[in-house]
């Protein structure tokens, strides 16, 4: 939960394909920026594919990638905003952010922060370390992610879902180190700046019903389709 929380129930909106959609459509138009063939644009490929793992229909994908890429007659702008304060229970959170229309998300993000504490600017930011989160799975049978880690350059690995290991990096090396992981026998699922939290409370040290307000918080926060990470200060 210190890196990035997600919601843990698939019956929560934030888990549902829609939304999961819309927030890939949104990383795929920010890397399209960078190019729209995902041949010559490692970013790009990277999203591409995990838009095609969550079975996005083909068009969706590829209007993403025109827009994105300035190709079509619907011109897309987003800016990317940090919103930092408490969950209930003083549980520091920052929230990242990908909008259209900051004037519309900023009081959205004031209405979800009234069961907590909504802070100002670098208000929780300096509990939190900046990094960069490459996922990988093995590729090679008996690759260690520890050597991995090592021989690429990463500062830290963390476990990742469905076997993948998550590793963390400076954030000037992100590339490097992602590029390095396919030599140590690792192939790089995503590779993305994100906040983790240096000082994260227990969820063992809360009550059954303060840990459910926090998770009804984190849930809500994430349903906001402007929404695409959240950080928490919490660990299991």
């Amino acid at each position: 939960m210190g890196a990035q929380w997600k919601a843990k129930h698939k019956d929560i909106a934030a888990n549902t394909k829609g939304r999961v959609f819309g927030k890939l459509a949104k990383e795929i138009m920010i890397a399209a920026r960078g190019g729209p063939d995902p041949a010559m644009n490692p970013r790009l490929r990277l999203v591409v594919e995990q838009a095609r793992k969550a079975s996005m229909p083909k068009d969706t994908l590829e209007r993403a990638i025109k827009k994105g890429a300035g190709l079509s007659d619907e011109p897309v702008h987003f800016e990317h905003v940090i919103y930092e304060g408490y969950a209930p229970h003083q549980v520091a959170v920052m929230v990242e952010c990908l909008t259209d229309n900051v004037k519309r998300t900023a009081p959205e993000m004031r209405v979800l922060f009234r069961k907590g504490q909504l802070g100002t600017s670098g208000s929780v930011a300096w509990d939190f370390d900046h990094l960069g989160m490459i996922e990988a799975a093995p590729g090679t049978p008996g690759a260690d992610p520890e050597e991995a880690a090592i021989e690429a350059g990463a500062q830290d690995i963390e476990p990742g879902e469905d076997g993948a290991t998550l590793f963390l990096t400076a954030p000037a090396d992100l590339d490097l180190v992602a590029k390095a992981l396919p030599a140590q026998g690792f192939n790089v699922l995503s590779a993305r700046l994100g906040y983790k939290a240096k000082n994260p409370v227990s969820a063992a040290s809360l009550s059954a019903e303060a840990l459910e307000e926090v998770e009804s918080f984190l849930a809500a926060i994430d349903e906001n389709d402007d929404v695409q990470y959240v950080y928490v200060a919490l660990t299991a």
